[in-house]
C-alpha cells in the first residue's frame, strides 16, 4: 500500500467489517483491516438462515469467502489487535502494537462478546460444533423445533428468551445461572401459562452425552438436546469510549442513519451498533458505513 495515512482504517474483521472492505476497496480507497481474531461469526458451525446459502454456510467458510473477495479489490487485511486510537490534525492514529497507522477516517466494527455458562474452552468449543450450546434464537430457532431446550438465564433478558423460544417448541426450562430466579408474580404466572419449567441454580457442570448436553443443578442433573445462554454480553467499544464517543447505558456506540458516531469521522457497524444481531444486518450497516465514508470523503 502506497504511504501516507490510509482512508479508512476498519477495526474488526468480521462480516460488518470485511464487507465495509469490500466497498470501501472498490470505491477505490485506501482500506486497512485490523482483525483481533475475535469475530463471533467464525463460532457459528454451519447457519442456515443466510440468503444465498439454501444447504447453510459455516461461519469460517463465510469469512474467508469475505476475506478473499477484500483482498481482491485491493484491501489490506492484518491479522492484529488495534490497542488504541487518537484524534489528530488529520484524523487519527491508530495504535497497533508498537507502530500508529495514520488513518483519515475509522469504522469500528468490533462487535459483542456473548457471557458464557461456566464450562472448560475445548468443552465449549465442541458443544457449539454439535449445536448443543446455541447463543441465537433468531438464528437457529428452527433447529430445536420441538426439541428439549433450556435457557439459562433469569430476570428480563431471561423471560424474552424464552418466550420466543416457545414458538419453536412446548419443552423449555428456564435455568438461573447464579441462584434463585427473582421473578414477579405476574413473571412466574406467564411462564406457568407457557407450559416452562422454571428452575433455581446456581448451574453446575456441563457434560456432553451422545446428542445431548447435561447440566448440573440443585436439583440434580437435567438432560437437553440444546443449552441457550441468555447471560447478557460485553459490547467492544473500549476504544470509542477512550475517545468520548457517545454510547448508549450498554455500550453501544450511538450512531446517525448513516453509522456516523458523534465524532467526525468515526463510523460504527455490526453488532457493536444497537440493532440485530445478525450477519445479514451487520453487512447492510456496513454497506452504508463505508458509502457515507466514501461521500464524506470525497466532500
Amino acid at each position: 500500500m502506497a504511504a501516507g495515512a490510509t482512508d479508512c482504517v476498519v477495526v474488526g474483521g468480521g462480516p460488518a467489517g470485511l464487507t465495509a472492505a469490500i466497498y470501501l476497496a472498490r470505491f477505490r480507497l485506501k482500506v486497512r483491516v485490523f482483525d483481533g481474531g475475535r469475530s463471533r461469526a467464525a463460532l457459528i458451525p454451519l447457519t442456515r438462515n443466510h440468503a444465498g446459502f439454501p444447504n447453510g454456510v459455516s461461519g469460517v467458510e463465510l469469512l474467508e469467502r469475505m476475506r478473499a473477495q477484500a483482498l481482491k479489490y485491493g484491501a489490506e487485511i492484518i491479522s492484529a489487535t488495534v490497542d488504541g486510537l487518537e484524534t489528530t490534525a488529520d484524523g487519527f492514529g491508530v495504535s497497533v502494537g508498537n507502530a500508529i497507522v495514520p488513518a483519515r477516517t475509522v469504522l469500528m466494527a468490533t462487535g459483542v462478546y456473548n457471557r458464557r455458562p461456566p464450562m472448560p474452552e475445548a468443552l465449549h468449543r465442541e458443544a457449539l460444533a454439535r449445536g448443543l450450546i446455541r447463543y441465537c434464537p433468531v438464528c437457529d430457532g428452527y433447529e430445536v423445533i420441538d426439541r428439549a431446550v433450556a435457557v439459562v438465564g433469569t430476570g428480563e433478558h431471561g423471560l424474552r428468551e424464552t418466550e420466543f423460544l416457545r414458538s419453536y417448541t412446548s419443552r423449555l426450562s428456564l435455568i438461573a445461572p447464579e441462584g434463585p430466579h427473582a421473578f414477579t408474580v405476574a413473571e412466574r404466572a406467564r411462564l406457568a401459562d407457557l407450559g416452562v419449567v422454571v428452575r433455581d441454580g446456581p448451574v453446575g457442570a456441563f457434560r456432553l452425552e451422545d446428542a445431548a448436553i447435561v447440566v448440573d443443578t440443585p436439583g440434580g442433573p437435567l438432560r437437553f438436546d440444546s443449552v441457550y445462554p441468555a447471560m447478557g454480553s460485553d459490547v467492544h467499544s473500549d476504544l470509542a469510549r477512550g475517545l468520548g464517543v457517545r454510547l448508549t447505558d450498554l455500550g453501544c456506540i450511538v450512531v446517525d442513519a448513516h453509522q456516523r458516531s458523534s465524532l467526525p469521522g468515526l463510523y460504527a457497524a455490526g453488532d457493536v451498533v444497537v440493532g440485530l444481531d445478525q450477519i445479514s444486518h451487520a453487512m447492510g450497516e456496513a454497506g452504508v458505513a463505508a458509502t457515507t465514508i466514501r461521500n464524506d470523503l470525497a466532500g
